[in-house]
């Protein structure tokens, strides 16, 4: 079994303590950008929610088939 120097575990483990932190800042950037995309889907909801329910209000049936059926 090859035994490893101090100095050859301390740049391992600087080399593993780097790629978690590239890993974490890309994590933390894909998070963020997924967050601004629910924000705005959750206000276009909130829109398609409030235009329906005041079409519903106006007697407006979206569903309903025209008269000419």
């Amino acid at each position: 079994m090859a035994t490893m120097t101090d100095a050859a575990r301390l740049t391992l483990l600087e080399e593993r303590y780097a790629h978690l932190q590239r890993h974490s800042t890309e994590q933390d950037r894909v998070i963020l950008e997924l967050s601004e995309t629910v924000a705005k889907l959750r206000k276009e909801v909130g829109g398609l929610r409030a235009q329906r329910a005041s079409d519903s209000e106006a007697g407006e049936r979206p569903d309903e088939r025209p008269p000419h059926y």
